[in-house]
């Protein structure tokens, strides 16, 4: 086991978050009962806010961001889990509350962690990362609530984002008619790369709703911007049907009126990836496998170092990153 290894280190000085990478031993890690050498990461928009310092979500400094990870295991207290055993780890509040995935090595609770799926490399496993585990858990919400193909278009918000990219071409695979709305002109050749049909200006939904019910135009949502957008969303989902709210980059309000829900019989269902049960991520993981064309995602995907992170971190809250980018350690 390497004594040092490099890794991005957060610190607060007088309510200003800064960021370095250093190198860092192996008895500086938190405590945990399996000890994983990191060899990829990812970046989602969750790691831009905790690098950045915004919403609070770090508490205690110093810390080590990354919301996700992929490696091999070192050592390991649970039978569980054995060295050089490959193994996933995504949500459960790591990187925010725990030390997590911008390090060599982690050292984290057995119960986070998930086998790597036969046939998933390493680093696809985070090319999908939180963000493609999210697309999933929303594409799986929709289908277990009558979505088919036949149901009509389904509607992807924020789609040139990672949760949206990965979502549009899962769906497309699934042989859905998908809409992707973006706000960026410079994306829609990248879209319907991915399988996309129509692309929806961003404009289209970004302002409040004149009526409380449109005309039924979507057969399905997933929506990653919340606010404005999602409430327009509801007022033009088909009856019966139902829309996966999974990000807030548009606003974490919601001003609309009970009528979809009451009128139209729209489920919205919110869709949280952290504290999801063994069981339904070896599920997921799974049909990311089966459902998720690899050359797409790898055609999505952009390799960084962990030098590149903050400034990575940065681009992301601006909307300036298309796809995903794995973090290679």
């Amino acid at each position: 086991m390497a004594d040092q290894f490099p890794a991005l280190v957060l610190s607060e000085d007088d309510g200003k978050v800064s960021s370095a990478v250093r190198a860092m031993g192996i008895d500086e890690l938190p405590d945990g009962d399996v000890t994983v050498r990191v060899t990829y990461s990812g970046l989602n928009y969750k790691d831009g806010m905790i690098v950045n310092g915004i919403g609070r979500l770090v508490r205690d400094y110093p810390h080590v961001p990354g919301i996700d990870f992929a490696g091999i295991v070192e050592s390991s207290e649970n039978d569980r889990y054995k060295p050089g055993d490959a193994v996933i780890l995504t949500g459960w509040r790591v990187g925010e509350v725990h030390w997590g995935g911008y390090a060599g090595m982690a050292r984290v609770k057995s119960d986070w962690l998930v086998p790597l799926p036969s046939g998933l490399t390493d680093k696809r496993a985070m090319a999908i990362g939180t963000a493609g585990f999210t697309s999933m858990l929303c594409v799986a919400a929709l289908e277990d609530h009558g979505l088919s193909p036949e149901a009509g278009t389904v509607l992807v918000t924020g789609a040139a984002g990672g949760v949206g990219s990965v979502a549009v071409s899962i769906l497309a695979k699934r042989g859905y008619t998908v809409a992707a709305s973006t706000g960026r002109a410079e994306q829609h050749d990248y879209l319907r790369s991915l399988g996309a049909s129509e692309i929806v200006e961003r404009s289209e939904l970004s302002e409040p709703s004149k009526r409380p019910l449109e005309g039924e135009r979507f057969a399905g949502a997933i929506d990653t911007v919340g606010g404005t957008t999602l409430a327009r969303v509801l007022t033009q989902t088909k009856y019966g049907c139902s829309v996966a709210a999974c990000g807030l980059a548009g606003g974490a309000n919601l001003e609309t009126t009970v009528l979809p829900f009451l009128l139209r019989g729209v489920n919205l269902l919110g869709i949280d990836s952290v504290m999801q049960s063994f069981d339904n991520r070896i599920r997921i993981w799974q049909r990311l496998v089966d459902d998720l064309p690899m050359e797409r995602l790898d055609a999505l995907t952009e390799e960084i170092s962990l030098d590149e992170v903050s400034e990575a971190a940065n681009d992301i809250l601006k909307g300036q990153v298309r796809g995903r980018l794995v973090v290679k350690l």
